[in-house]
């Protein structure tokens, strides 16, 4: 029976970290409860959170199957997992890409839980950066082509041209993976250079579990609100590391090379990771100033159709760390 507990608690915790990240509000440039984008809106991200549950749960059995043996590491198929869970996801709505970049982290971090979580769901988390390492480490040239395959699937904005790189608009780019043996973690090592979830794949969760996770704690033990606590983690992440997303959308107007488009979109970036500091330090959600600026800046974004989703993403998965580690509200 333990075995069930456990793997109902990683998908609750996985579904209900995604509904609290997309209706946390507000957070500037993205979807939230008061704001939708043209062709995605709120509903869709409600929609999605649910239909990745059944993936995160296959990815938890897979990760106690490791930990008593019966499979290795290079079998938890995170790749195939992630194009499930994206082809679930456009079966429940019409509204594009939603989720993906949070999809790429939840499905090996419920992996690693299912291989590190306690029966008594308690979690050291020095034990799930190791077993995240593992994971990811283990991925197999087979988890690099079903990854693409889910990119061919929702074709998620802001990725970019790199010679000498697997196209991820080009399914001629199966081929190359295949001829050159290219693992899913190969492939995350490359993109980490200009993509912060690659970074963040390829880092042990750091900036999830070393930022995200302790100042979600922080905050909601200062203002017992959950909602403040959220939208104020997103302003920290998006202060202390420059939203990758909004620098490419930027750059890759003037080059095709996210490495390139990166550098140019960069300064755009670090403004907003200043505004974003600004906007804490003025009280945030907890003042009328601090409140005037975030709106002020919700809105300013959403006119230049300018996202940093990554930190959403990122902020997802401090959320599903937070709540496996016991935070309840």
């Amino acid at each position: 029976m333990y075995k069930v507990r456990i793997v109902k608690y990683i998908r609750e915790a996985s579904e209900l970290a995604l509904l609290l990240e997309v209706s946390a509000y507000p957070k500037p440039g993205n979807v939230h409860r008061l704001k939708d984008f043209l062709d995605t809106r709120y509903e869709h991200f409600l929609a999605s959170s649910i239909a990745i549950g059944y993936y995160t749960q296959m990815a938890a059995i897979r990760g106690m199957k490791i930990r008593e043996g019966s499979i290795g590491y290079h079998d938890a198929e995170i790749g195939k997992l992630i194009k499930l869970a994206v082809k679930n996801i456009l079966r429940w709505h019409k509204g594009g890409n939603t989720h993906f970049g949070a999809l790429t982290l939840f499905i090996p971090l419920s992996v690693a839980l299912g291989v590190s979580l306690s029966n008594d769901l308690s979690l050291d988390l020095e034990t799930l950066k190791t077993e995240f390492d593992n994971v990811v480490k283990a991925t197999t040239v087979n988890d690099a082509l079903e990854f693409y395959k889910a990119i061919f699937l929702v074709r998620p904005g802001g990725l970019g041209r790199v010679t000498g790189y697997p196209d991820i608009y080009d399914r001629r780019s199966l081929n190359i993976i295949r001829r050159e043996n290219m693992t899913l973690y190969n492939l995350m090592k490359i993109s980490s250079e200009w993509d912060m979830i690659a970074h963040e794949f390829v880092n042990k969760l750091k900036i999830s579990i070393d930022d995200g996770y302790p100042y979600i704690i922080k905050i909601y033990k200062e203002t017992k609100d959950v909602n403040i606590a959220l939208v104020h983690t997103f302003l920290y992440l998006l202060s202390r590391h420059p939203d990758t997303l909004v620098a490419k959308k930027v750059g890759l107007k003037y080059s095709s090379d996210p490495r390139e488009a990166l550098k140019i979109g960069m300064k755009e970036s670090l403004s907003l990771s200043n505004k974003a500091g600004y906007i804490l330090k003025l009280g945030g959600l907890l003042s009328q100033k601090g409140k005037k600026e975030l709106y002020k800046l919700d809105d300013e974004l959403a006119v230049r159709n300018l996202n940093p989703g990554s930190t959403a993403d990122i902020l997802a998965t401090s959320i599903y760390i937070a709540l496996i580690k016991g935070f309840r509200f």
